[in-house]
């Protein structure tokens, strides 16, 4: 009787090329193979990077000037990364500078304030609002039309999802956006999330925001996403909500088209 290769793939390993995930690997004897160990701690540095990695804003808000959005840039009351990491609380909320920038321009903008105030921030990957951000912006803007007054884009570092909030109180804004990298996965180091909350507060919760996640080639394109954006903001003006209380029906609209 012929042994069987101890080394040998898988029988389920023609699935993977249908998904990212970590499935069929194989094994060598007890353990993993080694290609697969070492693709694993390429994922796990690559995850790590994204973390730790710094928003490069100056070539970000080049980039947005170039597609001719107006900037703003601002900084979360975390001083640093390791500030950053260790107290999300403080990525919640504008620094004092941020905060007077952000006053100052509403009240050159005077009342009312924009339907829609968007926040580009580096979140947990600024890989992924490095590579994705400008592409979403640009699609967001052909997918909402003329409809939306939009503010200038509010360029924020060390930022968590809450900053909207502030952001968007502060500028009078009827909905604030926040577009910012997500958690590193073993398998996206570059996803990238969007949030949307109808007349934000300091106060508002996230069960009051809608958000639209792993957006990025390999996952959501960003076309879609955009889509899906525009969708909700024209909902959340309409119903005068956002989050639990607004069922995400988007892709049922499309599907109508």
């Amino acid at each position: 009787m012929s042994r069987a290769d101890p080394a040998s793939a898988d029988p389920w390993t023609a699935l993977r090329r249908h998904t990212p995930a970590r499935i069929a690997l194989g094994r060598s004897g007890t353990s993993l193979p080694t290609a697969e160990l070492l693709r694993f701690a390429a994922a796990h540095a690559q995850a790590r990077d994204a973390v730790h990695a710094p928003l490069d804003v100056a070539a970000l808000r080049a980039d947005l000037h170039a597609d001719g959005w107006p900037t703003v840039e601002v900084h979360s009351r975390a001083p640093d990364r390791a500030a950053y990491l260790r107290r999300p609380d403080w990525g919640r909320r504008l620094d004092d500078a941020g905060a007077a920038a952000l006053d100052a321009l509403a009240e050159a903008h005077g009342r009312p304030g924009p339907d829609l105030a968007i926040v580009v921030g580096d979140g947990l990957s600024a890989v992924a609002t490095q590579r994705h951000a400008p592409a979403l912006l640009r699609a967001l803007r052909a997918a909402l039309g003329d409809a939306f007054a939009i503010a200038p884009i509010v360029v924020a570092t060390q930022a968590r999802v809450a900053l909207a909030d502030d952001v968007g109180e502060r500028l009078g804004a009827r909905l604030a956006l926040i577009v910012l990298g997500e958690r590193p996965g073993l398998s996206s180091p570059d996803s990238l999330g969007a949030y949307l909350t109808f007349e934000p507060r300091s106060c508002r919760t996230d069960a009051e925001r809608n958000c639209v996640s792993n957006i990025r080639p390999e996952g959501l394109p960003v076309q879609l996403a955009a889509a899906r954006i525009a969708w909700l903001a024209r909902e959340a003006l309409r119903r005068r909500v956002s989050g639990v209380a607004l069922k995400d029906d988007s892709a049922t609209e499309l599907l109508a088209r």
